[in-house]
């Protein structure tokens, strides 16, 4: 028996649509919510994230605006572009796109970021609020993935869950929040001793390390959830077929289209052994920008009622 696919787009759907009505209250209260997007240099992927981002706004009706500037620019030039915006009150949420050129400091311009208006749920401020179990903006993967959980109601509480991947992002906001919701939480990283024979105790597998199809079959316990956060693109015929194992639909792929892509585990190990599974594309990855829609609203909502 196959295991059950975790569809994103449809749970994307469903945010979007109970957006929808948020947004309507607010226009109403003369209130439209506003995010600005920041890109940094031409990262091509940077771009197509940053362009769904923006798109993602005009369909739901909320304001934005992409600010794009030059990969040679300063930590100095881009904290003065945070500022300003922090100071717009048309602008909830503020959104810088990761990586930035290594000149950059990252964690100044992460930190820079007004925490009422982060809607990453980068800030310390955020990330201390998660902690306490009292988070206003969460990351938008994980958060992303507790409403996919909840949604097809797989149950948390008293679940074994495993976080593979220690991430700021991803890994360590996911192993919280599935603590809060009354999970046994074990976090695994490269370090970890018997890696697959920790991941196999897992009731709820994530999978964050960004390593195409690292997790197989030997690290899956029968029945288990499969979370799958990886995004890789294989663009060679020798990844396809390390990568996979029937591998004449990827190279047809990689043929007409120049890639392929493949989450961190291995899609058909995953639909053999586990009771349900995200896939790629299609799984996590709508969920992550709805989330984003879902936290410029409700940074537009929290800013208005102070």
């Amino acid at each position: 028996m196959s295991a059950t696919t975790l569809d994103g787009l449809k749970i994307r759907d469903e945010i979007q649509a109970e957006l929808a009505g948020e947004i309507a209250a607010l226009k109403a209260r003369g209130i439209t919510p506003g995010l600005a997007a920041v890109l940094v240099g031409e990262n091509p992927a940077s771009q197509i994230y940053v362009r769904s981002k923006v798109k993602a706004c005009e369909s739901l009706g909320l304001y934005s605006e992409k600010i794009e500037r030059p990969a040679t620019m300063t930590t100095v030039e881009l904290l003065a572009v945070v500022e300003t915006l922090n100071q717009r009150d048309k602008i909830d949420g503020i959104l810088v796109q990761l990586p930035l050129p290594p000149q950059i400091d990252t964690r100044r311009i992460l930190e820079a970021v007004d925490p009422t208006k982060d809607v990453d749920g980068f800030h310390p401020t955020n990330v201390g609020r998660l902690v306490a179990g009292r988070a206003n903006l969460v990351p938008c993967t994980p958060a992303g993935i507790m409403e996919m959980l909840r949604r097809y109601q797989i149950p948390i509480a008293g679940a074994r869950a495993v976080v593979v991947g220690r991430s700021d992002i991803v890994g360590k906001p996911m192993a919280l929040l599935l603590l809060h919701q009354h999970a046994t939480v074990t976090i695994c990283h490269s370090r970890t001793r018997d890696l697959p024979g920790v991941a196999r105790e897992a009731d709820i597998l994530v999978a964050a390390m960004g390593r195409p199809a690292f997790v197989t079959g030997d690290f899956i316990r029968p029945g288990a959830t499969v979370i799958d956060v990886g995004m890789n693109r294989l663009v060679s015929s020798e990844e396809v077929e390390r990568a996979f194992h029937d591998t004449a639909e990827p190279l047809r792929k990689l043929e007409s289209k120049g890639s392929v892509l493949i989450g961190d585990v291995q899609p058909e190990d995953a639909r053999d052994r586990a009771g349900a599974y995200t896939p790629v594309p299609g799984g996590v990855g709508p969920l992550t920008i709805a989330m984003l829609m879902s936290n410029t609203v409700r940074a537009a909502r929290l800013r208005r009622s102070k």
